[in-house]
């Protein structure tokens, strides 16, 4: 299925707003693009209904959240919600300010999110689970991540994607696990930016939610052992560049490899 779905998306080239933070929104842009998405950045509220009603689904970033954009997240969300489009949430750092917290609870609490795409400090602190990290690294967690992102899915009733060396996606009563990458991702700043836009575009094409989130796991993973392929681990700058020569070139049949290793491991 997951492998088809990338073909389905090169073909429907799905519209996917972004409100993005101002350190990453080239780099996703260009990552969607390379997919075969469609992407498109906002900063203005007065735009924001008649994007939606376009688009395809919504991400929220909250990697540079602000008092002054308020109006601009509430009406996409709202927007979003009317047209019946995906919303997927990217808290970043959520852990690790009040303020950001606020916002996402908020979030959560007034819209029906579809997808919450975090690493496990930003799932652990949503799911009121303990946590140690600084600012938008993974830390640790004292809690088994299967068990933090099944939580968490089953606390706000949506699809979980906690993503690290092996990403787990969850929903409320299955979680999954996608093994494969690279070791070179986590250095890239923007990656899982990248990664939570790529959720949103396979939801315009995919059953599911969760298939929408292992498809674009899997593609993520499949792309980034490809770009890796002929370096080192000191060259996460041209990584990051080859990782969008990588997603353009990449193949359903690089992505079965990945797809291979999902495994259901908690019902």
């Amino acid at each position: 299925m997951a492998t088809s779905l990338l073909s389905q998306l090169r073909q429907a080239h799905p519209l996917v707003v972004n409100y993005a933070n101002f350190v990453t929104p080239g780099f996703v842009a260009n990552g969607l693009n390379a997919l075969g998405a469609s992407p498109i950045m906002t900063s203005a509220a007065d735009e924001a209904t008649d994007l939606m009603a376009v688009a395809d689904a919504l991400v929220i970033n909250l990697g540079t959240i602000n008092e002054s954009d308020k109006e601009l997240v509430l009406t996409l969300a709202d927007a979003a919600a009317a047209n019946n489009r995906p919303i997927v949430l990217d808290p970043v750092a959520v852990g690790a300010t009040a303020y950001r917290m606020r916002w996402a609870r908020q979030l959560l609490a007034d819209y029906a999110i579809s997808v919450i795409r975090g690493n496990a400090s930003e799932i652990a602190a949503l799911s009121g689970a303990a946590a140690n990290a600084k600012g938008i690294d993974a830390g640790e967690t004292a809690e088994d991540p299967a068990i933090i992102a099944a939580h968490c899915a089953t606390q706000y009733d949506c699809t979980v994607v906690l993503s690290g060396a092996t990403d787990i996606v969850a929903t409320p009563g299955r979680v999954v696990k996608v093994t494969g990458g690279s070791e070179l991702l986590p250095a890239v700043v923007g990656s899982g930016d990248l990664l939570s836009s790529f959720i949103a575009a396979f939801s315009a094409v995919a059953p599911d939610l969760q298939t929408a989130a292992i498809a674009a796991c899997s593609v993520m993973d499949a792309a980034a052992e490809f770009a890796a392929e002929d370096l080192n681990q000191r060259q996460p700058g041209t990584f990051a560049a080859v990782l969008m020569d990588a997603l353009t070139a990449l193949t359903p049949e690089r992505v079965a490899t990945i797809i291979d290793t999902v495994e259901e491991f908690h019902d």
